[in-house]
């Protein structure tokens, strides 16, 4: 095979059917619409349209609501902070707050704050100032020697 006698399998390619170009293309007069009617027509928009029955999506029920008021927390694993500690992208001897966890690249979003979370282990001990911790957190952090201080949310300082 050489890449001049490349070529795409035959019929992989179609041109589009110019429709409505008079009766020797064979598509011409109604241009494969049928006659007359609604669908027929053009600008119809009639998806989910079922001849006046009360159409499907009307007739299920709503479930769920989103919270205006909810929180927005960029969630943190002790397990991951570990990792981020052992290969250097955070140090444990300073105070690690968003910034500094949004540095690293550990934190996205959370325009509220960081929330810790226990997930996994943490052996080094560090202090950590976040918008909020899981108990199983803040234990785990007191337990190697650590401390983690609450600080209130960015949104509830501006007001």
């Amino acid at each position: 095979m050489k890449l001049n006698d490349i070529r795409d399998n035959q019929g992989a390619r179609h041109r589009r059917m110019r429709v409505g170009r008079g009766i020797g293309s064979g598509k011409g007069k109604t241009a494969a619409r049928g006659q007359k009617g609604q669908k027929a027509r053009s600008g119809v928009s009639i998806k989910g349209f079922e001849g006046g029955q009360m159409p499907l999506h009307m007739r299920l029920p709503k479930r769920g609501f989103n919270n205006p008021f909810a929180k927005d927390y960029a969630e943190v694993n002790l397990g991951m902070v570990q990792k981020f500690i052992d290969a250097g992208k955070l140090d444990a001897g300073a105070v690690i707050d968003q910034a500094a966890l949004q540095a690293a690249g550990l934190a996205r979003g959370g325009k509220d704050g960081v929330r810790l979370l226990g997930k996994g282990e943490l052996t080094s001990s560090a202090q950590f100032r976040v918008a909020g911790a899981s108990k199983g957190a803040t234990e785990a952090v007191q337990k190697v020697g650590g401390s983690v201080e609450l600080i209130q949310p960015k949104a509830a300082e501006a007001e």
